[in-house]
């Protein structure tokens, strides 16, 4: 007796064959697959989130004043842009690490402020001379006289830390707490990075699952699929967030903790208007190039253990298995080889 079967998501679905007198034929079609040499990826899909890096929160800095203007929602504000105003005067965005905490003018200390006042104002188009350092000159005095000319300003080539908004780049409005005619004070408004980003919850049971660098592949809502690479992985790890048992269930064991991993998309506009919503990422857990492959359905389980492929002529040729990954099996075994054809049931 030879039993016969078809191996799928780890499960074996055996039938059997016996001698004896041939009966109608009434049994399962078959048709042929070719042998192929090929790459096998086999993967673990984990839930994500699409959105955009980072969350800044604006607070007004200062109380006094009425705000007299905010952007909208969805609005992305680039260097040089305004932000937000307050009685009338427009706050605009610099770029920089380091939020100008003091008033800057001529002879003030060097320090790390004055350097991001001085970068800005030349990428602006002022000051075309100025030195890369962190001293207040007076050429960066008439720079800043300059600039607040243009804008309207009074000439006083003086900066206060509420006179610009300093970020890391260009940031997009999420959310607007504050109110046109309120005073200016508390939070006014909440800012995300531009650059989109997938993140995931990975349990630290998977974490070798995310090398930098590492590619992966995005699932988006709809169906559409586009390429990815892990851009960070955490080094902390915490507690796991609570959910359902679906959530549970594809993210791992019920209170597992996990690490924060960041996947870039290499094609944002794929991601379309969307501004955030649930993903899943396909990571790799092992890959086989160059290896032999057939389709799944086309293993047979024989009695004595094992399994073998048949050819359309009835032979048997026995096979050791290796990856499973898109819907194929690699294969090995004396007498097979690529190009060879196999017999598959068909649907």
């Amino acid at each position: 007796m030879l039993v016969l079967g078809a191996v799928a998501a780890g499960a074996v679905v055996l039938s059997s064959r016996t001698d004896g007198p041939a009966a109608p034929a009434s049994g399962p079609r078959t048709g042929t697959a070719t042998v192929v040499r090929t790459d096998l990826v086999q993967s673990e899909r984990i839930d994500g989130t699409l959105g955009y890096a980072g969350a800044y929160t604006v607070t007004a800095p200062r109380a006094g004043g009425i705000v007299t203007w905010l952007p909208d929602v969805g609005v992305t504000i680039a260097r040089g842009q305004r932000a937000y105003a307050v009685d009338g005067v427009a706050v605009p965005l610099f770029y920089g690490s380091t939020p100008l905490y003091r008033p800057l003018e001529e002879g003030v200390d060097d320090g790390p402020d004055v350097r991001v006042v001085k970068r800005n104002l030349k990428a602006l188009g002022y000051g075309d001379g100025l030195a890369d350092d962190a001293r207040f000159t007076s050429g960066t005095a008439e720079a800043v006289r300059d600039w607040q000319e243009d804008r309207g300003r009074e000439r006083t080539g003086k900066v206060a830390p509420g006179d610009v908004l300093v970020e890391p780049g260009a940031v997009r409005v999420t959310e607007i707490p504050g109110i046109v005619g309120a005073p200016a004070e508390g939070p006014l408004l909440r800012l995300s990075g531009t650059r989109r980003v997938v993140t995931v919850d990975m349990p630290v049971g998977r974490q070798q699952l995310a090398r930098g660098g590492a590619a992966v592949r995005v699932r988006l809502p709809g169906g559409k699929a586009t390429d990815g690479k892990v851009s960070r992985v955490g080094t902390v790890a915490r507690a796991a967030a609570t959910g359902g048992p679906d959530r549970q269930a594809s993210q791992g064991a019920a209170g597992e903790a996990t690490v924060p991993v960041e996947v870039t998309l290499s094609k944002p506009a794929d991601a379309g208007a969307l501004d955030g919503a649930p993903v899943q990422v396909d990571f790799t857990s092992e890959r086989r190039d160059d290896v032999l492959a057939v389709p799944v359905p086309a293993l047979l389980a024989l009695a004595e253990g094992g399994y073998a492929v048949e050819t359309p002529e009835g032979r048997l040729v026995p096979v050791t298995l290796g990856v499973f990954a898109q819907g194929r099996v690699e294969v090995a075994g004396a007498g097979l080889r690529e190009g060879m054809r196999v017999e598959v049931p068909l649907p």
